[in-house]
């Protein structure tokens, strides 16, 4: 796979990731998420689950795992980001993460390569990295169609979402100042992302895989109100005629390709 982890002998940073996940009735694709959690290489991480007061076998498998859950929640909630929000409240580490039931951490070295890719002795606002998106067993089926690219900036996000929600670890520091803003119920995480970056000075590529991500989910089942709501985003963030002219873009685009 990769070159040891004890190949690795250069002093480096040791941040603490606080690893969120969020879910509900999620009792046949929970654990292997829990699984690439928990056996990570790196072991600064703080793992904190937020249930919605699941009716299915979830909290069994929670269980299961309980000596490795820093902080367990369970109750009814507003949604997904309010969900979101008690979690951002609990966590205590330099950086989070927010890992869907059903998705994973790419491979079991890849907090210790993220944190191996930051140069220098401060700690960058936020780390970002390529997902892929894989089936219900885990099988690879394509590159998320929207790369990350080589710099990202909160005007990248011009172009559409350049970076998975999941493959973003932005600094807590920032994010408790910043909570998912509950009007929004399917895009909330594009608001955050762009409003995150615009409170960050460092934004670090770490040109690594780091997420395998379900091929499924909320916004694709809700996929014209998402849409909807990114405009109105976009909008707020980049102006009415900027956001015209992008989507003006992406219709030709399209237009083309046929």
């Amino acid at each position: 796979m990769h070159n040891t982890v004890q190949n690795y002998h250069i002093q480096h940073q040791h941040p603490k990731f606080s690893i969120i996940t969020v879910t509900y009735n999620a009792e046949k694709v929970l654990e292997d998420t829990i699984q690439s959690v928990i056996t990570q290489s790196y072991k600064n991480v703080e793992y904190i689950i937020v249930d919605g007061g699941s009716k299915d076998g979830t909290l069994g498998i929670i269980e299961k795992y309980r000596q490795h859950i820093a902080h367990l929640v369970s109750e009814p909630d507003k949604g997904l980001y309010d969900a979101m929000n008690k979690g951002i409240k609990l966590a205590t580490g330099d950086y989070l993460c927010f890992l869907n039931a059903g998705d994973e951490l790419h491979e079991d070295d890849t907090l210790f390569y993220m944190v191996h890719s930051i140069k220098g002795d401060t700690l960058p606002d936020v780390i970002y990295g390529e997902t892929q998106i894989v089936d219900e067993n885990g099988h690879f089926i394509r590159m998320r169609r929207l790369s990350a690219p080589e710099v990202l900036t909160w005007k990248s996000f011009k172009e559409g979402m350049l970076v998975c929600h999941q493959a973003f670890f932005a600094r807590r520091e920032l994010a408790v100042n910043e909570p998912y803003n509950l009007k929004y119920r399917f895009s909330a995480d594009f608001d955050w992302c762009i409003r995150i970056m615009k409170k960050s000075s460092s934004i670090h590529n770490s040109r690594l895989t780091v997420i395998d991500y379900l091929n499924e989910g909320m916004t694709t089942r809700n996929h014209k109100a998402s849409l909807m709501e990114r405009f109105n985003i976009m909008c707020r963030h980049y102006g009415y005629i900027s956001t015209i002219a992008h989507h003006l873009r992406f219709v030709i685009r399209a237009v083309l390709k046929k």
